[in-house]
């Protein structure tokens, strides 16, 4: 298993696989910093190239999840993986609470602790669904879109691809809100909002 990432929210991604108690090798992967040790916590060897992806993939295992935020570059890490033989994996906390009746979690989906999901949610590929947030019924939450900590969805509204929900937003019942959005931390949305815009304030207005 690669875990994209090797700061941040990649090392909570490595929670929710202790929580899981997984039982496979882990790595990480960062091409970019440069104040990383060989290993994190002195025991898990961070990849920094694609080639050294690539051999894990061909001789151990082919399953990658997105340990970053931002949903753009989750989406373009993504099919750089693919591209070279990864299999895209959910990371589900096992204290999140999803209900058992018509849901649909897409692959490499995230969904952290404290999070409850009840009935008839579409959870898209590669969304991140942070700690301690609730999806209310029949609501559908788009591909690689980011729900940050304590964010609240109400029943029946639909998020697009590529949104960013900031902390502690709150996203009234009906909501429909279009590729691309950016709600800022704390706004209550009461309307939708088309593609690309970014919303704030209580209630939430664009800017």
């Amino acid at each position: 298993m690669v875990i994209i990432g090797a700061k941040g929210f990649a090392k909570e991604i490595l929670e929710i696989y202790f929580q899981n108690a997984y039982d496979g090798t882990i790595y990480f992967y960062d091409d970019i910093s440069n104040d990383l040790p060989e290993r994190l916590f002195n025991k898990f060897i961070i990849l920094r190239t694609l080639k050294e992806v690539k051999s894990v993939f061909e001789h151990e295992d082919n399953k990658f999840s997105i340990g970053i935020g931002i949903p753009r570059s989750r989406n373009l890490l993504c099919t750089k993986f693919r591209n070279i033989g990864g299999k895209l994996s959910s990371v589900i906390s096992p204290y999140a609470r999803i209900g058992h009746f018509g849901n649909k979690i897409d692959a490499g989906a995230v969904i952290m602790t404290g999070t409850i999901i009840t009935n008839g949610v579409t959870v898209g590929e590669g969304a991140l669904i942070n700690l301690n947030c609730t999806i209310g019924h029949d609501s559908f939450i788009g591909k690689y879109s980011e729900l940050s900590p304590g964010v609240h969805i109400s029943g029946h509204s639909k998020i697009g691809d590529f949104c960013s929900i900031g902390t502690g937003a709150i996203i009234l019942p009906g909501i429909t809100l279009g590729e691309n959005v950016t709600v800022g931390a704390g706004a209550v949305v009461t309307k939708n909002f088309k593609n690309n815009t970014m919303v704030v304030g209580v209630p939430a207005k664009a800017v």
